[in-house]
């Protein structure tokens, strides 16, 4: 999607302008992808811009970082007031939040040891990210050609920069054949994840969600969603999915802070019914839980 500036970036604990967030042609990431970052939204909010989960993403963004020793040189609350500061920065009710940690310049090759770590958070507007209509008409899907890398190649449970190569070329194979989105099986031929989403299957009435083993990152969204469909009287359990499985789904939908809640109407061009009625609570209710109109999940909305 394209981007519209904002005036400012944060960058190595100070705002500077826009135009001003560069960095070095030889940044060590830039070359060989170990950087961590996070997707994150704020929402316009009867009190102000509110961000969704912020203190989850920033923790998460640390766990990364971890497993690939790492080391950010700020705090998880540094980084939180950090992000604050940038969304207040924008002037905007609402926006997209990036923050990134990366190698920076000053050293090449694959030893990040001497690495130096660099910090950046940007923010602006977005909009949804598979349609305006996601929701309503859902999202045509197929099954990639490309397996989701496993844990002992690139580790799904940290969100790498490098990793999202598998995820590009898994979504621009589905855009050029016709379709919205990609799904991506693991090595084992059971489902994983969508490029960016969780997937959510609707069996016998209950919903069915992949576990982290097949691959996927542990969503926060997701997590938001499994909270919602509980509060709902939805049960939801985590189990493996064959492709076979989601030809015959009763319902399906799938969750990332970018997407949302999107439901799904086809996978490799078998009809799912859609938009369904679990589809369509979940969607309407974490839609009113990320502005902070519900009262139990307003703790999950950090003011700016």
């Amino acid at each position: 999607m394209p981007i519209t500036p904002t005036p400012k970036i944060w960058m190595n604990g100070e705002l500077v302008d826009w135009d001003q967030a560069q960095v070095h042609v030889l940044t060590h990431t830039l070359h060989y992808g170990m950087g961590v970052f996070e997707g994150i939204r704020a929402y316009e909010t009867d009190r102000g811009p509110g961000i969704f989960r912020l203190t989850e993403h920033i923790e998460r963004l640390f766990r990364s970082a971890q497993i690939l020793m790492m080391e950010i040189p700020f705090t998880v609350g540094e980084i939180v007031e950090a992000t604050k500061e940038t969304v207040r920065s924008t002037g905007l009710p609402g926006c997209y939040i990036r923050p990134i940690a990366y190698y920076g310049y000053g050293e090449m090759g694959l030893n990040t040891l001497p690495c130096s770590v660099d910090v950046a958070i940007a923010c602006w507007p977005w909009g949804a990210y598979l349609g305006d209509d996601a929701v309503s008409k859902g999202v045509r899907m197929k099954i990639s050609s490309w397996t989701r890398h496993d844990h002992n190649t690139m580790p799904p449970a940290s969100k790498t920069t490098g990793n999202y190569v598998n995820s590009s070329l898994a979504k621009v194979e589905a855009l050029k054949a016709g379709y919205d989105e990609a799904i991506m099986l693991n090595k084992a031929g059971l489902v994983s994840e969508c490029t960016g989403e969780n997937i959510f299957v609707v069996r016998n009435g209950r919903i069915v969600t992949p576990p982290l083993s097949a691959g996927a990152l542990e969503g926060i969204t997701q997590s938001s969603v499994t909270q919602i469909a509980n509060d709902l009287g939805f049960e939801v359990v985590v189990g493996d999915l064959a492709r076979s499985d989601l030809y015959i789904a009763e319902e399906m939908f799938v969750c990332g802070t970018a997407a949302e809640v999107s439901t799904v109407n086809s996978v490799d061009d078998r009809r799912i019914p859609c938009p369904g009625p679990i589809s369509s609570a979940i969607a309407e209710e974490y839609g009113k839980a990320v502005r902070g109109q519900t009262d139990k999940y307003r703790h999950w909305v950090e003011l700016a």
